[in-house]
């Protein structure tokens, strides 16, 4: 008889889960679900070393373990910290939680730019979310912002270095996905960018994928450049037969025709399946692809606005009245 899996007991604001020993608490916050999922803009679950980059994730610990129930003092990240049995856990409920991410969201912020109206990630940018839950209004900033250029880093990838938050997560993708890496983080502080080492192109079968991790519009598919607005395609699911990837993704239509092909994400933005460049950017006509269906989209999300995920609004006493 096979001995059963010790597991460890966690409370994040009130809400307590077993899980096994070294789990995170931000992956055992996703086990439990809903609003207390603290943000994330550099974790990867998919990918080694992310994490513990962006401080989004930070959370109070108020109860270290039922062996040492002395709280931590500071907070912690939650990417990158893994729950003890016993340990209780502050995130949406306590205050200093929710002060000191306003104040990482107004760090990540010096220096991007108001980019929204023109920017193609608008509509799921993971930044536009903390940014309107957590921002505030006015920028303390009184320096000058970093400028960069914008570069080709490939045949289909467009840098806009201006608006990274160094997050690593496409240096990561590009590393652990491809045999060779070139492009990585140059120079550091300050003065630190994403770039390809001696003006490189990234050329390899998957490197489109590192469009996908990247949580802000950094990184933009040059096929998509300023044809349309997400809220305005039409997502469906669909596969291919491919002998590089899976062939499963996600085509965003405009009318009949293919706009952008992506991997497909859950719900916390994270691809699970890798797609080639290929199916990405070479497979734009629908026959060469097998429709399953429309893609389920949060009805959250600005992307599901005046579409089929829309669900009928119930009448109520209010809207019944003459």
């Amino acid at each position: 008889m096979s001995e059963e899996i010790q597991k460890f007991t966690v409370t994040i604001d009130g809400e307590s889960i077993q899980v096994a020993p070294g789990t995170t608490i931000l992956n055992a916050a996703r086990q439990i679900g809903g609003k207390i999922v603290p943000p994330a803009m550099c974790y990867y679950s998919s990918l080694k070393g992310s994490g513990g980059k962006c401080r989004t994730c930070l959370v109070e610990v108020s109860k270290g373990s039922e062996k040492d129930p002395r709280p931590m003092p500071k907070l912690v990240a939650s990417c990158s910290t893994t729950v003890m049995d016993g340990m209780e856990v502050k995130n949406i409920t306590s205050p200093k939680v929710l002060n000191a991410r306003k104040g990482v969201v107004e760090f990540l912020l010096l220096n991007h730019p108001l980019d929204c109206p023109i920017c193609d990630q608008a509509g799921e940018c993971h930044l536009q979310d903390l940014a309107f839950e957590h921002g505030v209004a006015k920028t303390r900033y009184e320096f000058k912002r970093r400028e960069f250029d914008k570069i080709d880093i490939g045949d289909y990838i467009k840098l806009h270095m201006t608006r990274c938050i160094l997050c690593y997560r496409c240096v990561y993708t590009a590393n652990q996905l491809t045999d060779s890496r070139e492009h990585g983080v140059l120079k550091r502080g300050d003065a630190a960018e994403i770039g390809t080492f001696l003006e490189k192109n990234l050329n390899n079968d998957f490197i489109g994928n590192v469009i996908d991790v990247c949580p802000v519009g950094a990184l933009t598919d040059k096929t998509f450049r300023f044809r349309s607005r997400v809220w305005y395609t039409n997502p469906v699911d669909a596969n291919c037969e491919c002998n590089k990837c899976s062939g499963k993704a996600v085509l965003w239509m405009i009318g009949d025709e293919v706009a952008r092909v992506t991997a497909r994400k859950d719900q916390y933005g994270e691809v699970k399946e890798f797609i080639c460049n290929e199916c990405r950017f070479d497979k734009k006509e629908v026959a060469k692809w097998n429709i399953e269906g429309p893609r389920k989209i949060s009805r959250h999300s600005v992307i599901s606005a005046n579409h089929y995920e829309q669900p009928i609004p119930e009448h109520t006493t209010l809207l019944n009245k003459a």
